[in-house]
């Protein structure tokens, strides 16, 4: 059965969250000046999860045991974006996490990783049997403009489904941009070179081919 729309932008956006997190996993990238690789990774999987749970999520709901499969998500979800929260709070010497090594940390983040792609394979591909393509379109299409405007930190601990849960990430994107830019921190406002408008979901929808990815901007200095 050929993938849907939905799974193979959900298979790029994927790999792209893999390819930044790669330079981040790097012993390197604790210094200063590499800070920026962590941030973008931590960053760009904070905002996938929280658009893929409130655009993806009430799709799965309504699937056959649905509350079932919204429930594993999220639990998901949260120990993700609690371990991101740990990955951060190391970059930047938070004493409450210094007793976790950096590969004691990575380790949780790559299982998490791991399950959360698999669960995303399997609900497209559940989501792609119920709707038509104009649908499976219509969706990815929303979700790439969820993920644009979703916050840039984890929040683990906060409503993560309803009305509650968009409610809750709407107010948490405009906190994150505040603290983003009271810490100095790296966020990616364009995303040329890292999944976003430019990305697989764009070029599904237009039918168009995906460019090379060129060099990330150069790091402002701090």
């Amino acid at each position: 059965m050929t993938a849907s729309t939905l799974e193979l932008a959900l298979i790029y956006e994927h790999e792209k969250i893999r390819e930044l997190a790669a330079p981040a996993h790097e012993p390197a990238a604790a210094r200063p000046d590499r800070r920026h690789e962590t941030d973008w990774f931590y960053a760009i999987a904070a905002q996938h999860l929280a658009a893929a749970e409130d655009v993806l999520l009430p799709h799965v709901r309504r699937l056959p045991d649905g509350r079932s499969l919204v429930n594993r998500y999220v639990g998901n979800a949260r120990q993700l974006e609690r371990s991101l929260r740990f990955l951060k709070a190391r970059q930047y010497g938070d004493s409450r996490v210094q007793h976790l090594s950096p590969d004691e940390v990575w380790q949780e983040i790559d299982r998490l990783l791991n399950e959360h792609e698999w669960l995303e394979g399997q609900y497209s591909r559940m989501i792609g049997e119920e709707l038509d393509s104009q649908g499976v379109s219509a969706l990815t299409d929303e979700l790439l403009t969820a993920e644009e405007t979703a916050p840039t930190r984890a929040h683990p601990f906060t409503p993560h489904t309803g009305t509650a849960g968009r409610l809750a990430h709407r107010m948490w994107r405009l906190a994150d941009n505040a603290w983003d830019s009271a810490e100095g921190r790296v966020v990616p406002t364009k995303y040329h070179a890292h999944p976003k408008r430019d990305s697989a979901l764009s070029h599904y929808l237009r039918g168009t081919p995906i460019p090379p990815s060129p060099e990330p901007p150069p790091v402002p200095p701090h």
